[in-house]
């Protein structure tokens, strides 16, 4: 998936300003997509030239002048070509990840400080996809906005976005208990014990 793809499905549902698009990045799409305003500025700037998006100056009396975007009939049709390739399968690269292989071995009161702090982020994104979803389906519960709701597209992709998050704390609060026990249990000695060196080497 390019960044392109994201910045159309983003678009499908009216026209935004790039300010709309990012903030629409940063609630929503970022669960799934992340990128920085500049880059967003690029590639809207990019598919207008493409003919995939088409931009419109709207003049403000008060305010700077803005520029809105919306999907064209290439953008829709760039978009269902994408939806129909096949997905390449995900995976995880995680630098706090190395952090906890080798924690006891190089010392775990920082890896654990980072732990809690991935914990509470995470658990901020909770409660605003929480927010998000709520607004998404207005008065209707769940299982009736997905049976009924006229767009749950963003509402699946927010779905997955909150049970990645609240995977995410969890083990994050239970690795930094983890390593917390075992810091609190092992004698100074022990920390400072070598790792055992493998057969072989």
């Amino acid at each position: 998936m390019a960044l392109r793809h994201a910045v159309l499905a983003a678009l499908l549902d009216g026209e935004y300003s790039g300010y709309q698009l990012a903030k629409a990045f940063d609630i929503g799409v970022a669960n799934f997509w992340h990128a920085l305003p500049q880059q967003l500025y690029a590639e809207l700037a990019k598919l207008e030239k493409e003919g995939l998006l088409a931009g419109r100056q709207v003049v403000q009396e008060t305010r700077p002048n803005k520029r809105l975007f919306r999907v064209t009939d290439a953008g829709r049709a760039e978009l269902e070509e994408f939806a129909a390739a096949v997905s390449k399968p995900s995976f995880i690269r995680d630098d706090l990840l190395v952090k906890v292989q080798v924690a006891d071995r190089v010392g775990t009161a920082r890896v654990i400080e980072q732990l809690e702090e991935r914990a509470a982020v995470a658990e901020a994104k909770i409660e605003l996809l929480g927010e998000l979803l709520r607004r998404m389906r207005g008065d209707a519960d769940e299982e009736e906005f997905l049976r009924e709701g006229e767009r749950i597209g963003p509402y699946l992709t927010g779905l997955r976005g909150l049970a990645f998050e609240r995977e995410h704390r969890d083990w994050c609060l239970r690795i930094a208990a983890v390593l917390g026990e075992r810091q609190r249990t092992r004698t100074p000695a022990e920390r400072r014990r070598p790792a055992p060196r493998r057969p072989g080497r």
